[in-house]
């Protein structure tokens, strides 16, 4: 299939009619990356693994599952999978290698012409969040080789980006921040205004609002996901520390008041709708990432990352249920699986119908 680069701006996916969809729009796959690196969950790979399945088996029920795992190691993830009670005609495997398993970063950005019905791949530059985990050789051929998978159009940019570190409502508006696009350890050699032209270019966006600082214990420096997600076209639900000695409570403070003097290019106000944090929770002395908004919406559903605190986890699930009213709101417990930095979000990767 043809493939674009960053340089001609009238063969870009914009130009040429694409953006990206919002997630809670009809969807063909969810993708995933197999968890295979023992040093992600040290000494925990298999019960991980174990839990994984059983999110491939939850996801199974919505939709297709596309699974990225080299070719000897998927007999053992298939009978993983059926244990778990998966729906196998739904279960798909691809032969690709990857170093790691955080797809929503190192896998494809889906974009669609609404005009004649055509998904494309952007295939964006990958450097394990600013060089932090080597190697990551494989993980950035992913979207080229999914791309050529399925047949699908390929379009190339030189920038390193990843899916977690934005958030879009489909219709022209993304949300991201300072600390992750703007770290010299990604672009250094770019401007803000150069990124968000890139972004314009490739997903299809008009409007980019740029929040702060992310949360304690996020390695990918900051990113979106973890925090602040569209729930509807005006409609954003963000994570909130309530308590003030929590080192969460300030960033996630500023967040929240820039949203609330956000405007759509319309001049309205958006429908903002609190996510409380779950408790601190550790590895050894670790802060991990645990966060509610690292939620994963699929068709029909929403599935939400849980950490073992009944209460805290019902609430933020009531929160999820009133921002998604027609979808079931499913807790996948993540206690374990936080421990390598991310949740369902940070795992997955949508494919639009």
């Amino acid at each position: 299939m043809p493939e674009t680069g960053s340089s001609n701006s009238s063969e870009t996916p914009a130009a040429l009619g694409f953006r990206m969809p919002a997630e809670w729009e009809k969807q063909d796959a969810v993708w995933f990356s197999w968890p295979h690196n023992p040093e992600t969950w040290p000494s925990w790979l298999e019960g991980i693994q174990e839990q994984f399945a059983r999110l491939v088996a939850t996801v199974s029920r919505f939709e297709t599952v596309r699974i990225n795992l080299a070719r000897d190691l998927q007999p053992a993830a298939r009978k993983l999978c059926r244990e778990a009670g998966a729906d196998m005609e739904r279960v798909e495997f691809y032969p690709h290698k990857t170093n790691d398993s955080w797809c929503r970063d190192h896998g494809p950005i889906f974009v669609k012409n609404d005009a004649t019905g055509e998904v494309a791949v952007t295939d964006w530059r990958y450097n394990a969040w600013g060089g932090k985990y080597p190697p990551y050789d494989s993980d950035n051929r992913i979207p080229g080789r999914i791309a050529r998978a399925l047949g699908m159009r390929r379009f190339r940019n030189r920038m390193v980006f990843e899916g977690g570190s934005i958030d879009v409502n489909g219709a022209g508006l993304l949300l991201t921040t300072e600390s992750c696009l703007l770290n010299p350890n990604r672009n250094p050699h770019m401007a803000r205004e150069q990124i968000e032209q890139q972004l314009r270019d490739f997903l299809g966006v008009t409007t980019i609002y740029w929040l702060g600082d992310g949360i304690v214990g996020d390695d990918t420096d900051g990113h979106v996901d973890d925090m602040t997600r569209f729930f509807s076209r005006c409609g954003i639900v963000t994570a909130v520390e309530r308590n003030r000695r929590d080192p969460n409570y300030r960033p996630l403070r500023e967040n929240l008041e820039r949203l609330q003097g956000l405007r759509t290019p319309g001049g309205r106000r958006f429908t903002i709708r609190e996510l409380p944090m779950p408790r601190p929770h550790y590895i050894r002395e670790q802060r991990l990432p645990a966060s509610y908004a690292n939620f994963l919406i699929i068709n029909g559903a929403v599935l939400v990352p849980t950490f073992r605190q009944p209460k805290r986890d019902e609430e933020a699930l009531e929160v999820i249920r009133d921002c998604f009213p027609k979808r079931e709101v499913i807790g996948i417990d993540c206690a374990d699986i936080v421990w390598g930095l991310g949740t369902l979000h940070c795992l997955s990767q949508q494919q639009p119908a």
